[in-house]
């Protein structure tokens, strides 16, 4: 019987002359469901508004080391659809995954779990956000695809910017 590490899909960051052993790797060991609550509070009513409320979508990107050479990257999905006559719905996901890391540059850490693990996950909570919308009577609705690979450029010129100013003139 196969080792089940040797079935984990794994991202070779680099070719070394020196094997595998040495090689940057990661892998994507599990993606899941970590939270999600949908509140519908003004049904059955909402169902007869005609007016089209207005949807207001926040996201926040969290990792934790949770092992050696593991690390468990969520994403959370803030959803609030807001009518005249009141809250239509909100949603609340948080949707996360765990990669193995093995011999991974340690600059190469922070971008990978801010930038590209995000990128790999989000079309599975976009889904999960768009049944549980769908299953509380609504329309689906389909996030747009999101970089997050320029939101962290943009992110970290912002600091490095801020941390490169004088603290002040006298």
């Amino acid at each position: 019987m196969a080792d089940e590490a040797d079935s984990i899909p794994t991202i070779n960051m680099g070719n070394s002359g020196n094997g595998a052993d040495t090689a940057p790797q990661i892998a994507l060991i599990s993606q899941y469901v970590k939270d999600l609550s949908f509140e519908n509070p003004n049904a059955p009513a909402v169902y007869q508004w005609q007016d089209q409320p207005n949807i207001d979508v926040q996201f926040n990107i969290g990792a934790d080391k949770v092992g050696d050479d593991v690390i468990e990257v969520s994403l959370k999905i803030e959803v609030k659809a807001v009518a005249p006559q009141g809250t239509a719905f909100a949603v609340e996901l948080l949707y996360a995954a765990l990669f193995g890391m093995r011999n991974v540059p340690e600059d190469q850490v922070q971008p990978f779990m801010l930038a590209e693990a995000p990128r790999l996950i989000f079309p599975f909570a976009r889904r999960v956000l768009a049944d549980a919308i769908r299953d509380g009577g609504f329309p689906p609705l389909l996030l747009d695809p999101i970089d997050f690979g320029g939101l962290y450029m943009q992110q970290a010129q912002q600091i490095q910017a801020t941390a490169g100013e004088p603290a002040g003139n006298a």
